[in-house]
């Protein structure tokens, strides 16, 4: 059998999980060998779940996400801040995305909501969904830089065009009018086709007098509410309760890790 020259053959063909295969199966002890068919089988599996999870990797590095480890399993509910185990879950399974639903976090600064979005973003990469994430102050100042040089339908266009789209720290200041038309124009894009996750201090009966100008908060808030799974995180700041020797741990990387 020409093992060298084959594995080599795979190399050059980007087949790295059935190289990989390949190899774990040589190594077998010769009364435990599988058939041809049995090969082929188990080496198109790795080959697969190999793929899979390097589509994983990609979107969590291009996602750009300010926790890319937060998950779902990992979600502490057992601090006191009102979060609906089941509800948590349910979102987990995605169904929402498929939907082209979204989901409002809200809450004082430390409760947590910035973990849990990219939790969800987290749990959508895994689920082969593209996923952007984004401060509301610095894409209000991307998408002026963008419009200044020519950029901003490109840009628009990637943020319309991307599955699952999270927007932290919305609502921390009154919007310009232009501000107040880019967000118009990205939910309009974006409405009934693709997903976001929103994270705000301020609770959702302010948003209509933060975005200002009536007929234009009426249309950006009828894009994102009347489908919105809403969580509203209770209680104090997490990061008090966490001692001095958390600091220095990982094994509850959410309380570690929350939002500013």
């Amino acid at each position: 059998m020409l093992t060298h020259p084959t594995l080599d053959q795979m190399a050059s063909l980007g087949l790295n999980g059935m190289a990989a295969a390949w190899r774990a199966l040589a190594e077998q002890d010769p009364g435990e060998a599988l058939d041809r068919n049995e090969w082929l089988g188990v080496m198109l599996d790795r080959e697969v779940a190999h793929r899979a999870d390097k589509r994983f990797a990609n979107r969590l590095r291009n996602a750009k996400m300010r926790f890319p480890n937060a998950c779902v399993e990992d979600i502490n509910f057992t601090a006191t801040r009102g979060l609906d185990r089941r509800q948590v879950l349910s979102l987990g399974q995605g169904g929402w995305l498929k939907a082209h639903e979204q989901i409002i976090l809200t809450g004082q600064t430390g409760t947590g909501k910035t973990w849990l979005a990219c939790a969800f973003a987290h749990q959508a990469a895994r689920m082969d969904y593209s996923v952007a994430y984004a401060r509301m102050p610095r894409l209000f100042e991307d998408l002026a830089t963008a419009r200044l040089d020519g950029r901003f339908p490109k840009l628009i266009d990637k943020l319309a065009r991307v599955q699952l789209l999270v927007l932290d720290d919305w609502g921390t200041h009154s919007l310009t009018d232009q501000q107040r038309l880019d967000l118009l124009e990205l939910f309009e894009e974006r409405y009934q086709r693709r997903s976001t996750i929103i994270t705000a201090q301020l609770p959702v009966s302010g948003w209509h007098q933060m975005i200002g100008e009536p007929t234009i908060a009426d249309a950006i808030l009828d894009r994102i509410i009347h489908n919105a799974h809403r969580i509203d995180l209770k209680g104090d700041s997490m990061r008090r309760k966490s001692t001095k020797p958390e600091l220095t741990t990982t094994e509850n990387a959410e309380i570690i890790s929350q939002d500013q």
